[in-house]
């Protein structure tokens, strides 16, 4: 119930283009963090768990089938990053990649679509003080033979 809660407040604030900081929510949703992750200050927190603002800094958007999935990267230069997925279908997920030495190795969260739910946000990611992110749509495209497949990527951030 309060995750469903918490997505619902992110979509609407989604909506009007940037997302603000609400009371922290007891989450359901199915974070995979990379090794590495959590390290720097404010990761392994959702953004409504943060003291931040967060500005749609990039867009990207992509088909499965007959579905235009949307992927978003937000931002905040006081917290950092996360990735947000919609319209997406269980079978896809959105992945948040860190780096402290500009991608040539990184850490990740990952965030799975609830049930119930068509879309999925990561984890903030500490992109500050030199340290670069990303985000990335990842779906399973072959129900015969899973095989995770990025659909979308933003750039390095």
């Amino acid at each position: 119930m309060y995750s469903k809660l918490r997505k619902r407040i992110l979509t609407v604030a989604a909506l009007a283009g940037s997302l603000a900081a609400v009371a922290p929510a007891t989450a359901d949703a199915h974070p995979f963090p990379g090794p590495g992750y959590p390290k720097y200050k404010y990761e392994g927190r959702y953004p409504e768990a943060t003291p931040c603002k967060y500005g749609l800094n990039a867009s990207r958007t992509a088909r499965l089938g007959s579905r235009r999935i949307t992927l978003k990267y937000f931002y905040s230069g006081r917290c950092g990053s996360f990735g947000r997925i919609e319209n997406a279908p269980r079978n896809c997920h959105v992945t948040l990649d860190r780096s402290a030495d500009g991608g040539r190795t990184s850490s990740f969260i990952t965030e799975t679509v609830d049930p119930g739910d068509n879309f999925a946000y990561t984890q903030v990611g500490n992109n500050l003080s030199g340290r670069v992110s990303r985000a990335a749509l990842v779906c399973d495209t072959d129900p015969d033979a899973p095989t995770a497949e990025v659909l979308a990527r933003t750039n390095w951030f």
